[in-house]
């Protein structure tokens, strides 16, 4: 079912929201409010979400949606879809509000707890990643459309990671301080929301540690993209499969690797 689902539409609704939210980006001020757990919201998150869950709704009636900004659905609603979107209509809030223009709008297509499409738009760039399960991964830019694969570390030669711009934890500290002892030398690339996800999809990072909170509608469309392009992502330290439409929404921490 998956398969026959057409990119054209899913670009055409992530560009449309990334529209949305450059109206309030774009203006001198706008207004933030905080939610219950701390975490900034604006009329720009609210906006695209509008957007999104109109245009999923319109032309896949019959496939429910998971967003960050949806009244949460209790699990014994949730635990027989087969299919089901996640959505993140403002992926990088906090990089919204710093204005450094690294935030994203992400829609990640789940069948049966396993994610099997996903998009991501950069507003600011006008980048657009998209991958589906069995098929590969591509990135349109100014450039136009080109397939992304995510490259093999060579050797024991410089390993580069994708790490969190507003979320350090001395989990990830420590994880890289044992990682590369391995390798000759190795760089951290800073990135917010989930760009982390796309510069291993497209071969700029080697892998993506997160040992932070995420939630499933942060990393379910880069999970899509990522592992379309080659990449494996997995629990950590457990190894296990990574898994959406959970009965807990939050992720565990996880492993995004090219090695």
């Amino acid at each position: 079912m998956y398969q026959e689902i057409e990119w054209d539409i899913l670009i055409h609704i992530v560009q449309k929201a990334g529209d949305a939210i450059m109206q309030v980006y774009q203006q001198e001020d706008f207004e933030v409010e905080f939610k219950s757990d701390q975490s900034p919201l604006t009329i720009a998150d609210k906006k695209s979400n509008d957007v999104i869950n109109a245009a999923l709704s319109k032309h896949f009636p019959d496939i429910p949606i998971i967003s960050e900004e949806n009244r949460e659905i209790a699990f014994n609603e949730r635990k027989d879809w087969k299919y089901c979107w996640i959505v993140d209509p403002l992926d990088g809030t906090k990089e919204f509000i710093k204005r450094n223009g690294e935030f994203t709008v992400n829609i990640g297509l789940a069948a049966e707890n396993r994610m099997v499409m996903g998009i991501i738009y950069v507003p600011v760039s006008q980048e657009t990643y998209f991958g589906r399960k069995g098929e590969g991964a591509w990135c349109i830019d100014k450039n136009g459309t080109k397939s992304i694969l995510q490259a093999k570390v060579p050797g024991k030669e410089k390993l580069i990671m994708a790490g969190s711009r507003s979320h350090p934890s001395k989990e990830f500290d420590r994880y890289i301080k044992q990682r590369t002892r391995d390798f000759d030398s190795f760089e951290i690339i800073s990135a917010g929301s989930s760009l982390k996800f796309c510069l291993v999809a497209a071969g700029k990072a080697h892998e993506y540690p997160r040992m932070g909170p995420t939630m499933e509608w942060d990393t379910a469309a880069g999970h899509a993209i990522a592992e379309a392009a080659g990449a494996s992502i997995s629990e950590y330290p457990s190894g296990n499969e990574l898994l959406y439409n959970k009965k807990d929404l939050h992720n565990p921490y996880f492993i995004v690797s090219a090695c």
